[in-house]
């Protein structure tokens, strides 16, 4: 049986009508906004076509791009395996190692440039650190290939942020639609129902954790306590951690983005405020059972011994244990969330380029094996 299936763009987005499946009103809510303003409006550092694609019940965000190899991660692999990669060299704390494989990364960058990488249309793309997925079909899947191959004949097809921590169902659709699974990241999760996950030594670090919010004199507050007001300052937390501390190919998200979030509930938000001044905040969401973090931030300046990070993850956590779902932690921070029971599991982005020239297959195919073999063992080995 043939999908449903239409691709719009902004100017045509006003023609779709919308169900009232989660991902549905997620794409209303969030993407439908976006996608009318232009991807630069909200998010600084992402350059993007932005397409909506409507398959029987559900609307799948796109995005699509030539080149443009400064873009951030979200919509560019070369910045993902080139650029973003020889950053997190850093991290293996092993200047000879590092030193070379910056060399070597150098080197295939001009590879894959001259591959046309960049050459991409990435589905379900929300132009987050992790894209939650819904339930999607093998068949689904089958059809939108065909209808992007069909518009894009010269980009690969993409889908990021595929796991198997919570079932290897999306994956091996993947796999059955001849999709090649390109390793991305190291990522932590935590699964609630999971009782190894919750042995009584995690429990004691959780509750400690959470005692230091009423220790250090915060007030744990929601999205309905936040005003407009506070958004810059949401906006400047974020930039502490995610840009200055970490890097700036991260998502630039400015203050009409978290604006957006916050009046349209696409993001759920909590933060530690004290004496009237916000200190940390989260903005996560939530689909089919999972929930992850693309919004997270805090006062850099104060000393780690205030536990900032600790509060936030504490009320991360709990929110997952009380909605009895899994929540998708990101990569980074290893030790500490290894330590309060959350599993790793490597992500990968599904990637399809059988409809391109052989010269641009061979590139994919470089990529695969060399990120399959040489980064992901790395990942596990130094628990990156």
């Amino acid at each position: 049986m043939t999908a449903d299936i239409h691709l719009y763009d902004k100017d045509t987005i006003d023609n779709l009508s919308y169900s009232t499946s989660e991902v549905a009103i997620l794409a209303k809510n969030y993407w439908l906004p976006i996608m009318k303003a232009g991807s630069s409006h909200f998010i600084d550092n992402v350059n993007s076509q932005l397409l909506a694609l409507a398959i029987d019940d559900l609307v799948l965000p796109v995005t699509v791009n030539s080149k443009e190899l400064e873009n951030c991660y979200v919509c560019s692999p070369y910045n993902h395996y080139v650029t973003y990669s020889k950053e997190e060299l850093k991290t293996l704390k092993n200047p000879f190692l590092e030193k070379n494989l910056e060399i070597i990364i150098n080197i295939f960058g001009l590879f894959f440039n001259l591959g046309q990488i960049n050459r991409v249309v990435i589905v379900h793309n929300l132009l987050l650190s992790t894209n939650l997925y819904p339930d999607l079909s093998s068949e689904q899947i089958t059809e939108i290939t065909k209808t992007l191959k069909k518009y894009f004949p010269t980009h690969a097809i993409i889908f990021r942020s595929i796991n198997t921590f919570v079932s290897d169902d999306l994956f091996n659709a993947f796999k059955n639609n001849s999709y090649h699974m390109i390793g991305s990241r190291q990522i932590y999760l935590f699964n609630p129902k999971d009782q190894s996950a919750m042995r009584t030594k995690m429990r004691w670090r959780l509750k400690q954790d959470l005692k230091l919010i009423q220790q250090q004199g915060y007030e744990a507050i929601d999205s309905s306590q936040i005003s407009s007001e506070d958004i810059p300052r949401l906006v400047e937390l974020y930039n502490a951690l995610y840009l200055e501390k970490y890097s700036y190919h991260n998502p630039q998200f400015n203050d009409r983005f978290l604006a957006l979030a916050l009046e349209n509930k696409a993001l759920q938000i909590k933060a530690l405020r004290k004496a009237g001044k916000i200190d940390g905040a989260i903005g996560f969401y939530e689909v089919n059972g999972v929930m992850t973090t693309p919004i997270l931030g805090y006062d850099t300046t104060l000393p780690q011994e205030v536990g900032l990070y600790r509060m936030l993850s504490a009320l991360l956590t709990v929110e997952a244990i009380e909605k009895g779902i899994v929540l998708h932690q990101s990569s980074g921070a290893a030790s500490f969330k290894r330590f309060r029971g959350f599993i790793s599991n490597i992500e990968y982005s599904a990637v399809f380029y059988q409809h391109l020239p052989w010269w641009r297959q061979l590139v994919w195919r470089f990529l695969g094996v060399l990120v399959n073999r040489m980064a992901v063992p790395l990942m596990k080995k130094y628990k990156l």
